[in-house]
């Protein structure tokens, strides 16, 4: 795997990081990674992006590589095969159209539309494979990419990834009706569904696939383990709301957890801010003590036994990837194109996305 300290871009150059944005420990202490399949990945995404009409062919062309979508994954499944970054690739760039879609549909009221999308997804993430054809793009892109990440290891995961997701769903829909209704939660509340809504055990989930090795319960739940993944998500979804900030109150959002501090913990702007910095802090620091015990974790998987030496192989191979998701997060919020505010004609709408969303009237 290649190291890459500044932009990924044809010709790279330093990032900028705002002030306010900047976290040094991230830069001298997480080197960044990108898996060298990197330049066919985006490649072979864009044209799934097409081919799966998910995005319209005009948008595809102007900014589908802005948005680093698929820098994000390779920077962080570092140790995947080829194949199973592929379809990593493909389900994360549905995951940000399905969420630009949600996105719309509370903008222009269409909650019917939202209603019929919500109950097809579970749908397709039960039976993915009859519904390839099905005439939403969204559905059927949804349905083609679950089935790929259905291939890779045993039903047993691909049940706990179902499970988990349908969660994902309904999560999504409170936010619509929090959005609908205008209704800010508190900290505590928002914490609680963000872990969903940003999908905290999927991605922790595709850590296996990634490793080659579906893990025993065992090792998923135990408390170093767990804290690790769990810290590496915090970071992420904190992190992403201290960048979506602008953007969100210039949406009048009500998803974000400086929102939330403003609201009903009666801070100003710069002080929540200040306190979404102090938790990502804490995220890191915590995250260094428990990726030690972690690693012990692997350490002592290895008991000697083929079996072990897979166990503890995988289980370093997760937690590398775990390590990996600070510094990718980290640079994709100063490199995609869906952070960059400032540069959009409206900044309540941005540039790649359309009112009229395919498949639906």
């Amino acid at each position: 795997m290649q190291a890459f300290p500044h932009s990924t871009t044809a010709a790279p150059t330093a990032v900028v990081v705002p002030p306010s944005l900047a976290l040094p420990v991230i830069e001298s202490a997480f080197p960044r990674q990108l898996h060298p399949y990197w330049p066919r990945l985006q490649e072979k995404t864009r044209l799934w992006l097409l081919e799966k009409r998910l995005m319209p062919a005009d948008k595809v062309q102007e900014y589908a590589d802005g948005l680093c979508y698929t820098d994000l994954m390779a920077g962080y499944y570092t140790t995947a095969p080829d194949e199973v970054l592929q379809a990593i690739a493909d389900y994360s760039a549905w995951f940000f159209v399905w969420d630009d879609r949600h996105d719309r549909f509370v903008v222009n009221g269409r909650t019917g539309d939202w209603r019929r999308l919500r109950y097809r997804l579970h749908a397709a993430l039960d039976a993915p494979r009859h519904h390839l054809h099905h005439p939403d793009p969204l559905v059927a892109g949804f349905a083609d990419s679950v089935l790929r990440l259905y291939g890779f290891l045993p039903h047993t995961w691909n049940q706990r990834f179902a499970r988990h997701f349908h969660a994902v769903i309904e999560a999504y829909d409170r936010e619509f009706r929090n959005r609908s209704e205008g209704y800010i939660p508190g900290v505590e509340e928002y914490l609680a569904l963000r872990r969903l809504t940003f999908a905290h055990w999927i991605w922790t989930d595709l850590l296996e696939p990634s490793a080659g090795c579906e893990l025993p319960e065992a090792i998923r739940k135990d408390p170093a383990y767990r804290r690790a993944a769990l810290l590496s998500q915090e970071f992420a979804a904190w992190y992403n709301d201290l960048c979506s900030l602008p953007k969100e109150i210039a949406g009048d959002e009500v998803h974000n957890l400086g929102i939330s501090l403003i609201t009903h913990e009666g801070l100003s702007l710069e002080d929540a801010v200040e306190e979404i910095r102090r938790r990502v802090g804490t995220c890191i620091r915590e995250f260094l003590d428990a990726e030690r015990g972690a690693l012990r974790l692997a350490r002592e998987a290895d008991d000697g036994t083929a079996r072990g030496k897979e166990l503890s192989a995988a289980v370093r191979a997760c937690v590398g990837s775990m390590r990996n998701w600070f510094s990718s997060v980290y640079w994709f919020h100063h490199e995609s194109g869906r952070y960059m505010v400032d540069s959009w004609d409206d900044r309540s709408t941005p540039p790649y996305v359309t009112n009229e969303a395919a498949g639906e009237s």
